[in-house]
């Protein structure tokens, strides 16, 4: 684990802000190329970016001291505490608040999101491994890590799941599956962020089991809760937009219907 990058002066440089900084530019890169394809001005993706970012932040913070309340109001400006399933939530609003005021079609901007959601939660966790935060139980494994400086500590000797690493490599595979496997399926806008859902909370209702979590009903932990619920409302989600959604457009059809309706040049 490498929580500091490097000092200059009284500034350092944390591996954790460096892979968040990551994650956002990851994601709006995809999104701009999810842009293009589905017939989005991709210029609108850097005042989304910017909406996702703050509402991605208070949404982590809201959700971490809900979680925490006797850290309030210390934990309110420090740069810990973020919670992702509130970070996403959060993200999720802002997108859908900047998509309905500029009027923009917001079932597309809905699929643009998952693919690019899907690569940026790949670096956060990442940022996640480097900072020692986020990691599973106690683990005879081979490819078990000590986090001496982990939040918690883990004692020396004792080596844990990497379990950040598990949902960076789920987390990619996800991405593969909605732009080459699932997405071409669809016929209609609005089911991809949906089917990202159902992906990511199958991901995170597994890796619970081997995380630190406490439970809190059942057996289940709040994340394995929300998990699930994410699970159910987005295999709803995909119905509905899959059998109720608008059609996706053709981009470009106009472009190669008059490449093959022009005259052709004699030689």
């Amino acid at each position: 684990m490498y929580p500091e990058l490097f000092h200059i002066g009284g500034f350092t440089m944390n591996s954790y802000g460096v892979m968040m900084a990551l994650a956002f530019i990851s994601a709006g890169l995809v999104a701009h190329w999810q842009f293009k394809k589905r017939g989005i001005r991709p210029d609108f993706i850097y005042g989304l970016l910017i909406a996702c970012i703050v509402g991605g932040l208070l949404g982590a913070k809201i959700h971490y001291l809900i979680q925490h309340p006797q850290a309030w109001p210390r934990g309110l400006l420090s740069g810990e505490g973020l919670v992702w399933f509130g970070g996403l939530f959060g993200a999720i609003v802002a997108v859908i608040v900047v998509t309905l005021l500029s009027k923009q079609r917001l079932p597309a901007i809905m699929d643009a999101g998952g693919p690019a959601v899907a690569m940026g939660y790949a670096f956060g966790r990442m940022g996640c491994f480097f900072r020692g935060c986020c990691h599973g139980e106690p683990t005879d494994l081979p490819w078990g890590m000590w986090f001496p400086h982990g939040l918690p500590p883990i004692p020396e000797g004792v080596r844990v799941h990497p379990t950040q690493i598990y949902s960076s490599i789920a987390s990619l595979v996800i991405f593969a599956l909605l732009v080459w496997v699932i997405g071409p399926r669809f016929k209609r806008e609005g089911p991809l962020i949906f089917a990202y859902a159902v992906l990511a909370g199958i991901e995170r209702l597994l890796v619970e089991f081997i995380r630190t979590n406490e439970a809190v009903i059942w057996g289940l932990t709040e994340q394995q809760l929300i998990a699930i619920a994410m699970i159910v409302v987005g295999a709803a989600g995909v119905w509905w937009f899959e059998t109720h959604g608008r059609l996706r457009p053709v981009v470009n059809a106009k472009k190669r219907a008059d490449k093959t309706t022009a005259p052709k040049r004699g030689r």
